[in-house]
């Protein structure tokens, strides 16, 4: 029987960091005619089990020390979707507008990439790394059903960069298995999650296959594993968020006491069993803890 619970509010974004000008230009795309004072995205805990957060609409990325104290770690001319600390300790970051970059500073950026073979980029989206130092992100741009071409690409520890896929409806949220052996990817617009083996063939994309069919709200947005090798799913304008054991069985449903724009979920480093839930709409981080 699958777990029904309910988040508890951990982390509120303070007044004085919702954006109350004009909406953005990603903001009018995406939430046209809404007062937009952020929307956060691609959570994860850094070594000192601060929470990052990145703003899309503002170009912020804030850190959430575990007192709950907020702080603007960086400030673009950007869209950045996710970022993550590369294991060199580089700050990386998938941004729509701008592509590949590096935040080299409080309000600076390199650009490391803006495309492939010639291709500029959709629009990117979200991001991992491997234990071995691959980073692996999605590119989704403004891709559906009607138009399924979003794309999934990695980059080795020594810099090679391939396409995987390049047939997605949204290809958003992407994780590995605690193994690594297998790479999760939020097929958004199609309401799935695809699987495909990290053990990549030598010419040609990989084989890959639907691990998960939703249905509801709009799509799986980001996504998380922890140790056990259970997989969280945001499930994007639905409020909720869902956890499947390494089989694709499900084990719970959490559901926010209010809020629906659900876009990231991510497990604490020292309790493999804490959900941390990110709802855009309110600018909150929720909690559950996920019973054994």
């Amino acid at each position: 029987m699958t777990l029904r619970l309910t988040a508890e509010p951990a982390f509120y974004l303070p007044e004085e960091l919702r954006h109350k000008g004009e909406p953005s230009a990603w903001a009018k795309m995406t939430r046209p005619g809404l007062p937009i004072h952020s929307f956060l995205e691609a959570a994860f805990f850094d070594e000192a089990r601060s929470l990052w957060l990145s703003d899309v609409p503002y170009g912020r990325v804030f850190r959430v020390s575990p007192e709950g104290a907020w702080e603007v770690m960086h400030r673009i001319d950007g869209e950045p979707h996710a970022m993550r600390i590369a294991p060199d300790g580089r700050h990386i970051a998938v941004d729509y507008r701008q592509g590949l970059i590096e935040l080299t500073g409080h309000d600076s950026y390199n650009v490391l990439t803006t495309g492939f073979e010639g291709q500029p980029f959709l629009g990117l989206s979200d991001m991992c790394y491997g234990k071995d130092g691959t980073l692996w992100f999605t590119d989704s741009g403004r891709t559906s059903l009607s138009d399924p071409r979003g794309r999934v690409y990695c980059i080795s520890a020594a810099g090679d960069m391939r396409l995987l896929l390049d047939r997605v409806p949204y290809s958003n949220g992407i994780c590995l298995s605690p193994d690594g052996a297998w790479l999760y990817i939020a097929a958004t617009r199609a309401n799935q999650v695809w699987r495909l083996s990290t053990r990549l063939p030598e010419m040609g994309q990989p084989m890959a296959g639907t691990f998960l069919q939703l249905s509801g709200g709009l799509g799986p947005d980001g996504l998380a594993t922890n140790a056990r090798g259970w997989l969280a799913v945001a499930q994007a304008r639905a409020g909720r968020a869902y956890v499947f054991d390494e089989l694709g069985d499900p084990i719970a449903e959490v559901r926010l006491p209010e809020g629906l724009w659900t876009t990231s979920v991510t497990f604490h480093p020292d309790d493999q069993t804490r959900l941390f839930v990110v709802d855009a709409q309110t600018g909150t981080v929720f909690t559950s803890d996920i019973p054994d």
